[in-house]
Parts: structure tokens; C-alpha cells; sequence
């Protein structure tokens, strides 16, 4: 397995990604006992109603710089995700 190597003329994905989005990936990565702890973290550490924040988190599942910096975290969401289209 090779690694990425980040040269000259290349930025690192943290880098590109807004402080917003990284802190909905370091949201992601946490485990929440109930729904309602987690959409209070929502509210009072990034300052989003949780419908936004899952609008902007669904949005980032698809952005190739999201699954370069955390790809377990995106990977694990796509799964999920793609699990809920299928039982529609």
C-alpha cells in the first residue's frame, strides 16, 4: 500500500477543507450515546441547526478532499449512507 506523498504544488487536504468541515469530520469521528447529545454538539460546537449540518455533511461525503484527510471516517458515512438509499 502506497502512501501519498505531498510535494511542491500540492497542499494537504486539512489544508484545502475549511475549519467547518474538519470539524464535521472530527464530529463524525465521535461516538455519541443518544441523538440529542450529538445535535447539541452540533449547536454548540459548530454553531448549525442539525438539518444544515447534515446537509454540509452530506455534501462533504462526496469531496475528494474529505476522503484523502479522514478516509475511515468517510468511507464508514458513504456505507451508511448508501445502506439507507437501498432500503428506500
Amino acid at each position: 500500500m502506497s502512501r501519498l506523498r505531498y510535494g511542491a504544488g500540492m497542499e494537504r487536504p486539512e489544508e484545502e477543507l475549511g475549519a467547518r468541515e474538519r470539524g464535521i469530520l472530527a464530529l463524525e469521528r465521535r461516538g455519541f450515546p443518544a441523538a440529542g447529545v450529538k445535535e447539541r454538539a452540533i449547536r454548540e460546537e459548530l454553531g448549525l441547526s442539525p438539518v444544515r449540518y447534515y446537509q454540509l455533511l452530506n455534501a462533504l461525503l462526496d469531496d475528494p478532499r474529505a476522503l484523502a484527510l479522514d478516509p475511515v471516517t468517510v468511507n464508514r458515512l458513504r456505507r451508511v449512507r448508501e445502506g439507507r438509499r437501498a432500503e428506500r
